[in-house]
């Protein structure tokens, strides 16, 4: 196939860019609004226990999908007239509105209930409206909502918050966000690449091919969103992704073109054999880190499902264009592939010589590689430990969900929710509410009778039942707003001081869960969510983590032909994750280096290390396809008759041959996953950081370092597999070589034949 698309290029390369700049056109058409059609969400199991009390409190009790909760300031305080004015009349439309499904505010709810929505200082007032739509649509309402009512007045401050607001401050703020990435992004890998290649045509042909990845993959996208809910953070990975696979892939190519003319090939021999090796690679590498996303798909969270969504298009596409239009370019292109090349340009300013190419036995990386070799165990030993150290504080990682605090302190939802957090007696975002699915046969006396129980319960502040309200077991008064006995169902509120994602709080649930009960009941409210999302993960993690080590095994096993290669390839890859969770965990967990400019809440989105792993995960073994083949070919090829010296001299050589383009496409990958790190949005900030060091260390330390000491002391075992396996990858294995057909075939089974001797 590949040497079929090598003549289809050489043959018409204008008729598949033209065809190219057509299907790209039609995918910008179709997938540029796709962001109108995100949602912000996402984070919540949708089969969960507090998902399903959710959904009957909105169902039964009108109790809205999404809370918008709005602040109203006053220096004159909550009952001056300007204040009133303003309170009542906000109230007054959104009573009005057919989106809203209930409001509270300090002005309208009875006196008890009023006074938990006055700040301590008497100078703010909240309105409390629950909003209909389900996710997607509660949010576009809220926005309306929001744009139509929430201004100042008559020297009165109003701003809007509250869970819906979160989600619609998040959603714009991510796309000012992916237009800072680009305009960060795009400029610094061009310049990188202008270094890496020289030409400024060679430069641009990557960013084409990421060009038609990204386009493409938003068109997919929103194909998607016709059918289900995808994230708003998909497009972060797009674009990010789209242009480092992009860059990778073309790089391979161009490189391993450019090495064939080097050799001596004719350009159109050398573009053959460049696709039959390197695309080759291209692909089995697509599909190695592809497969690793598609295990987001098995998480209930449309979050982990949007990015799997995203990753696999983008992955496909890199590698379709890659495969498919790099060609194309190039032949059309000729002698012009290195026009405009600026460093010769420099060097005649500079008045420098031509560089002279070196036998690759005297490059710097084939001697580094050599001497890493001669000191593989001190080597080996320090690496490890050093990447254990930095990966222990991942030990203590805390588990928690995201709140107005992942926005910038210039947004008025994380506004209103430090107000809450820090100026009411009580944190509405602290509350649990138990809900009674069936309620039949139950009295408002059984009901009252378990919240005195539940409100004996420690940190609990109040209980809200449909008889009264509770504190320390007994009743204080009327019931609040809190509270519901509705067509066989009902609900109970308990006001907690616990503090969120804390172990008072998880102490907390499992109190309240272990009150008996006249009914089944269920939890929801943050803290449950949380536990929940939290359960929701965890418990498929090792279901996920076995179907991506077993992707990776089988995979590599058919590139090399080896048990051992894989197995140390698994190792390798978690091992250099680690360093990158750590730093996630020390800096925006713990609050070191002042969380780079986040706010800490001494926990970590759960949803975020499972999205980091899978991604990073299938990039490093991106990386580690590329070395791999290479070393294969060599070590098939190679004359040396001692397994020993000929397994060196094949990691030499390969390490040889493809350690510059690792290091450039690591540090252009690196550019793209560290632009992310400007954006305002506090996960999408930890995303980009750990993506970044988890690039660099795995194409540094790993790569060059760890990779070679490992190889030389493993030895000729390196390459070995029992004798059946080694059988079914002779029938079944990928070659990388085209030195033909039979050769290749008789030097891999030798190979295999050293192997199974030892």
């Amino acid at each position: 196939m590949l040497n079929r698309i090598a003549h289809l290029a050489i043959a018409a390369p204008r008729r598949i860019l033209v065809i190219a700049a057509l299907v790209m056109a039609a995918a910008a058409i179709f997938g540029i609004p796709v962001a109108k059609s995100l949602s912000a969400g996402g984070f919540q199991d949708p089969s969960s226990e507090s998902a399903r009390a959710a959904k009957l409190l909105s169902d039964k009790f009108d109790r809205g999908d999404m809370q918008l909760v709005i602040s109203v300031t006053a220096d004159q305080g909550v009952h001056s007239a300007a204040a009133t004015a303003a309170g009542t009349d906000i109230v007054t439309a959104l009573q009005s509105s057919p989106d809203v499904t209930q409001v509270s505010s300090a002005w309208t709810a009875p006196p008890p209930a009023a006074a938990g929505l006055i700040s301590k200082d008497g100078r703010t007032g909240l309105i409390v409206a629950g909003i209909s739509g389900g996710e997607s649509g509660a949010q576009k309402h809220a926005k309306e909502l929001t744009d139509r009512l929430v201004h100042d007045r008559n020297g009165v401050t109003v701003r809007s918050g509250g869970e819906a607001m979160i989600y619609v401050q998040i959603n714009g703020q991510s796309e000012k966000d992916l237009l800072m990435m680009e305009s960060i992004a795009i400029p610094l890998s061009f310049l990188v690449l202008v270094w890496v290649f020289g030409g400024l045509l060679a430069a641009a042909l990557p960013l084409a091919v990421g060009g038609f990845a990204i386009l493409g993959s938003l068109a997919v996208l929103r194909g998607f969103t016709m059918v289900t809910d995808v994230s708003i953070f998909a497009l972060n990975l797009t674009v990010a992704m789209g242009l480092a696979l992009a860059i990778d892939y073309t790089l391979l190519i161009i490189s391993r073109y450019r090495d064939e003319l080097a050799d001596g090939a004719a350009p159109e021999q050398a573009l053959v054999r460049t696709m039959t090796t390197a695309g080759r690679t291209v692909l089995f590498s697509a599909m190695t880190v592809a497969l690793s996303m598609v295990a987001m798909v098995l998480f209930p969270m449309y979050f982990l499902k949007s990015f799997a969504y995203a990753g696999i298009a983008v992955v496909g596409l890199a590698a379709l264009a890659a495969i498919v239009i790099a060609p194309a370019a190039i032949v059309l292109l000729g002698d012009r592939l290195d026009a405009f090349d600026v460093r010769r340009f420099a060097r005649r300013i500079l008045g420098r010589p031509e560089p002279v190419r070196k036998p690759v036995d005297q490059t710097l990386w084939y001697r580094m590689t050599k001497h890493v070799m001669r000191r593989s165990l001190p080597i080996g030993v320090t690496l490890v430990a050093v990447l254990l150290l930095l990966g222990a504080p991942f030990l203590g990682i805390k588990w928690g969900f995201p709140d107005d605090r992942v926005l910038p302190q210039s947004a008025s939802a994380r506004q209103v929710g430090d107000e809450l957090r820090t100026s009411f007696a009580t944190d509405a975002a602290t509350t649990v509410t138990v809900v009674v699915p069936d309620a039949t046969g139950l009295t408002p006396a059984d009901l009252d009778r378990y919240a005195g129980a539940l409100s004996a319960v420690p940190d609990v502040t109040s209980v809200s039942a449909p008889g009264g309200t509770f504190v320390g077991g007994r009743s204080v008064g009327p019931p609040s707003a809190g509270t519901g006995l509705k067509d066989g169902s009902a609900y109970l509120s308990v006001g907690s001081n616990a503090p969120l994602f804390s172990a008072a709080s998880e102490k907390q649930l499992d109190a309240l869960r272990a009150v008996p009960a006249p009914a089944a009941v269920q939890l929801t409210g943050t803290a449950q969510v949380n536990r929940d999302s939290s359960a929701a993960i965890t418990s498929r993690l090792p279901l996920v983590l076995g179907v991506i080590a077993a992707i990776t095994f089988i995979l590599l096993f058919l590139l090399t032909g080896s048990v051992v290669l894989p197995l140390k390839a698994l190792l390798l890859n978690v091992l250099s994750l680690s360093a990158a969770f750590g730093a996630l965990v020390w800096i925006f967990q713990d609050g070191n280096l002042g969380a780079l400019g986040t706010t800490p809440t001494g926990t970590l989105v759960a949803n975020l290390p499972v999205l980091l792993f899978c991604i990073a995960f299938g990039l490093s073994m991106d990386y580690e396809v590329f070395l791999v083949s290479r070393i294969r070919e060599y070590w098939l090829e190679s004359a040396e008759t001692s397994p020993r010296l000929r397994n060196d001299e094949a990691v030499a050589l390969g390490l040889a041959r493809t350690g510059r383009v690792i290091t450039a496409a690591a540090l252009l990958m690196s550019i793209s996953f560290a632009a992310l790190i400007a954006a305002q949005v506090a996960f999408m900030r930890m995303f980009g950081l750990g993506l970044t060091l988890a690039i660099l260390v795995d194409a540094t330390l790993v790569r060059v370092l760890l990779v070679p000491a490992f190889m030389h002391m493993l030895g000729k075992w390196s390459w070995w597999a029992p004798a059946p396996l080694a059988r079914l990858h002779r029938r079944i294995g990928i070659s990388e070589s085209s030195s033909g057909p039979t050769k290749p075939v008789e030097r891999e089974c030798a190979a295999v034949g050293v192997a199974d001797a030892g």
